[in-house]
């Protein structure tokens, strides 16, 4: 039975071009928000600037909740189908908010992005899969990923650029034209990959099984509740990342380069971890990078390393800790939700990415709000994130089996 119901005349280059930018639809609707967060803090929340963040945090729930969708939709109805819908809906949102007048109908049309953003960011992983299978789909994701991980260092940057032509509404601007590239390329050169006769009728009901059965399992749930908290940490960290660079040390033109180095310093976490995990296996990795990360800020905070003649360089090398710990964590976590759920794989991982999200969402959020002008917030919720998510690895050691994940 064939996978794909049209000749499939895409090279093998050009495929993965697309789908890296499907992917980097994310990461480029956060990132290259982060340098205008002071100018739309002023100009539509004078009052309240410290609101601005939210403007992240909304994007990230819209995420979440999109994600829980796409996956049994694409099995439903198609891939090419699913992915334009929603990226007509991340277009909707980017033009609300590029012409909204108000703080709140900017997070609106956040919310709306990132519904939309969750349709290739979900839907490109199954393209892969119903083209590719074993090393052939390994080697393909691992390209992907490889381009997928520059975005964060380039994405400030290239803000920054269009903000100082176009000023912050023009951010939006990009995004439209970032998603219409993508959107155009896919339907002029991409076939359907999942042919109608392989495709599963959404039902609410095997969906509502799913949600139980992965909830039900303990180091499924208790990974769930490590992904929540370390998402958390990474999102509050991005959430106040630029301010601080502005409030505390003066350094907002210099951001986006510091932030540059400090992505392409923790993308070889990834290479790392791929180096490391089949010897010393997913959970130990993880709770040793949650203890290091313990030590980190707690030893920041005890002797107030973020102050005086290098504490600018402190904070940089604490920050490049957060997003090294992350690309330790986020793989191995998701590894260990999925390991008994083998036969709800798609369903499985969409209500592992749609509980994990919204959760970090509920909890970085507010706290980006309370942002006081110092890091003395940020720091302490990492300590504390870390701390929950090590409790979590320790109570599921008597969960696993040791010769797998030790």
């Amino acid at each position: 039975m064939s996978l794909t119901p049209q000749p499939f005349a895409m090279g093998r280059g050009e495929f993965v071009a697309l789908l890296a930018m499907m992917l980097a639809a994310v990461a480029f609707s956060i990132d290259a928000m982060l340098p205008a967060l002071p100018m739309i803090g002023a100009e539509l929340s004078p009052d309240r600037p410290t609101d601005a963040p939210l403007i992240v945090s909304t994007f990230l729930f819209g995420m979440g909740v999109g994600t829980f969708f796409t996956g049994p939709l694409s099995d439903a109805y198609g891939r090419k189908r699913v992915i334009l819908v929603f990226s007509w809906v991340f277009i909707a949102g980017a033009a609300i908010a590029w012409v909204s007048p108000s703080l709140e109908m900017v997070l609106v049309g956040r919310v709306l992005q990132g519904l939309g953003a969750a349709g290739p960011r979900i839907v490109a992983n199954a393209i892969v899969r119903d083209r590719f299978a074993g090393r052939q789909m390994a080697k393909i994701l691992s390209v992907i990923m490889m381009i997928f991980v520059m975005i964060p260092a380039v994405a400030p940057l290239m803000g920054s650029i269009i903000i100082g032509i176009t000023g912050w509404r023009g951010i939006f601007g990009a995004f439209i034209a970032f998603a219409m590239t993508y959107s155009i390329w896919m339907m002029l050169r991409l076939p359907e990959t999942l042919a109608p006769e392989n495709r599963r009728p959404l039902r609410l009901r095997l969906m509502g099984y799913a949600v139980a059965e992965v909830i039900r399992h303990p180091v499924s749930r208790l990974s769930i509740l490590a992904i929540m908290f370390v998402s958390a940490m990474l999102f509050l960290t991005i959430m106040l990342v630029q301010p601080l660079f502005d409030t505390v040390y003066g350094r907002a033109d210099e951001f986006p380069f510091w932030f540059f180095f400090i992505a392409i310093a923790a993308g070889s976490a990834s290479l790392l971890n791929a180096l490391l995990v089949v010897r010393f296996g997913m959970w130990r990795l993880v709770t040793t990078a949650l203890a290091v990360q313990i030590v980190l800020s707690s030893t920041f905070l005890l002797f107030d390393l973020g102050s005086g003649p290098f504490g600018f360089y402190f904070f940089v090398f604490w920050l490049t800790c957060i997003f090294f710990q992350t690309g330790l964590s986020f793989g191995n976590l998701n590894a260990l939700a999925m390991e008994h759920m083998g036969h709800i794989a798609g369903m499985a991982s969409s209500v592992i990415g749609a509980i994990s999200t919204v959760g970090a969402v509920a909890i970085s959020g507010p706290i980006g709000t309370m942002f006081n002008g110092h890091y003395t917030i940020l720091i302490t919720s990492v300590l504390v994130l870390a701390s929950a998510g090590f409790f979590c690895m320790l109570w599921m050691e008597r969960y696993t089996n040791r010769s797998e994940v030790l």
